[in-house]
């Protein structure tokens, strides 16, 4: 069973794929905003072409932890998707996702970090505390 995770933003929507065992998170690929309904389709054709069976979309809170303009927006997208989709959407606290995701690309040795590569990775560290964070729960 794959997850999904989304970093949506409006110029770019990260994209990060779990392995079939749901244990490991890997950036996958970003897409550039065009409209929400192409939006939709592209990230439909992603979940039925990897068997995705929830996604996990990035929340981006405010420091003091309350919903600004940014998560409204996130919001109204993730409304669209679970209208369109038959499979389980979650919400998960993204804040500072793309600040690691900076600092892990220039630790790589990549000094020229683009903010569309960020994104996807940025998707595939909130989707690996989603998953780690499954992983400690009692089953």
């Amino acid at each position: 069973m794959r997850y999904l995770g989304l970093d949506i933003g409006d110029r770019w929507i990260g994209i990060a794929l779990s392995d079939p065992l749901a244990k490991l998170a890997s950036p996958h690929t970003i897409l550039k905003r065009s409209n929400d309904i192409a939006d939709i389709e592209t990230i439909s054709h992603i979940i039925e072409n990897y068997d995705v069976r929830l996604i996990v979309v990035g929340l981006p809170l405010m420091m003091d932890g309350n919903l600004g303009i940014q998560a409204h927006k996130v919001e109204d997208f993730t409304q669209q998707l679970r209208g369109k989709l038959d499979i389980p959407v979650e919400f998960r606290d993204e804040r500072l996702t793309t600040v690691s995701a900076r600092r892990l690309m220039r630790a790589s040795g990549n000094r020229k970090s683009r903010k569309s590569r960020d994104d996807a990775i940025a998707a595939a560290i909130m989707l690996q505390a989603f998953l780690d964070e499954r992983q400690d729960q009692p089953r």
